[in-house]
């Protein structure tokens, strides 16, 4: 899926980011042993501000999905250190880490991930509803206007397209307020325009809920939505663009590209 829509930037002078949300620091990640070994991750550093929307991009094989996966506690880590504000994940159990997982970070995955079963206002509430916590009404309803649901929440996702679906999926990740919200290709499986309904709705959680999130992306349209794209090359962070434009994230893109290849 190609964004061809344009987002609206937004002025972040007035107002820029002075926390770190979550921090990965020399942060290594092995697969196998002995000769079988690959290194996905070679001493990866990283500060993800508050209030920010950060793209990760890169090569097939960069590393960047393993330091999404690793920076979100849902894979352990070789060496090295990831922080969620005052927490050290890498030190958890995992019954401690789900947790944290649960109250704290929020997802959203390509594949859409609801329960076919249930309604879309359930699948919104269901990681509340794990929880045992009682939703924030004002808050739900805010949510929802916004991302413009109201009339679909008693469909169950086979009811719903696919921009539709993806939007039930970041209403979850968003209705239980939580630090960190991590996209792993959230339009991947989008036209351009569903794609940019849930980018401008990402983007717009960000300016005015002052949500925090990290989308890895393939898509320099999609990517230009945000606010800074780390780009990473062979398990590396070789750059990063801020105000980032679809031309500048192609141009940087070719430029890793021709240096990988020389």
């Amino acid at each position: 899926m190609t964004t061809d829509l344009a987002p609206e930037r937004r002025d972040t002078s007035a107002n820029a980011p002075t926390k770190v949300a979550a921090r990965v620091t020399d942060l290594v990640k092995t697969y196998g042993t002995g000769d079988t070994a690959v290194t996905a991750l070679r001493g990866v550093s990283l500060d993800l501000n508050r209030r920010e929307f950060t793209a990760i991009m890169g090569p097939s094989g960069s590393g960047k999905s393993t330091l999404m996966h690793c920076a979100a506690g849902l894979d352990s880590v070789t060496s090295g250190s990831v922080q969620l504000g005052d927490i050290e994940l890498t030190t958890l159990k995992e019954k401690d880490l789900t947790k944290v997982r649960r109250d704290h970070i929020g997802f959203v995955f390509q594949s859409f991930n609801l329960i076919p079963t249930l309604s879309a206002e359930e699948n919104i509430l269901l990681p509340l509803s794990i929880a045992g916590r009682k939703p924030d009404r004002a808050w739900f309803d805010q949510v929802i206007s916004t991302v413009g649901l109201a009339d679909r929440l008693g469909h169950r996702p086979g009811e719903l397209s696919g921009g539709q679906q993806q939007r039930v999926a970041c209403a979850r990740a968003l209705v239980s307020r939580p630090e960190i919200i991590f996209a792993d290709e959230p339009t991947g499986n989008l036209d351009s325009t569903s794609g940019a309904e849930v980018l401008g709705f990402l983007r717009r959680s960000v300016d005015e809920f002052g949500q925090t999130i990290v989308m890895v992306t393939h898509d320099p349209g999609a990517a230009s939505w945000t606010d800074r794209v780390v780009f990473l090359a062979d398990g590396k962070i070789v750059t990063e663009l801020r105000e980032p434009t679809p031309e500048l994230i192609l141009e940087t893109m070719k430029n890793i590209d021709s240096n990988a290849k020389g």
